[in-house]
């Protein structure tokens, strides 16, 4: 089974959920994905380094086997998730 791949499949198809259910409008704010833009493009840096180096090693059993240079696709899924859960608790946190 591969446990990472489902896990964040399963959370990064939850933020567009969440954020209908808490009504954030966060999906639909351009500056979200500028946002998640240079989440990534730091993401690509660091873990790209940590990865290439072999300082984190995944266990091939637990994701998918697809890579973006280095980094497995999981990482991308989890830090979409990541981003969106925490400005989508920010937003629900401001409006009250």
């Amino acid at each position: 089974m591969r446990e990472y791949t489902l896990l964040a499949i399963i959370f990064a198809a939850a933020i567009p959920v969440m954020d209908r259910i808490f009504r954030t409008g966060l999906m639909k704010n351009r500056l979200f994905y500028v946002f998640l833009a240079v989440i990534f493009f730091f993401k690509l840096l660091v873990n790209g380094y940590l990865t290439s180096r072999l300082i984190v090693i995944y266990n091939p059993a637990m994701f998918s086997g697809i890579r973006l240079g280095s980094i497995p696709l999981e990482d991308f899924l989890f830090g979409f998730s990541m981003v969106g859960f925490c400005l989508i608790v920010w937003e629900k946190a401001q409006n009250r």
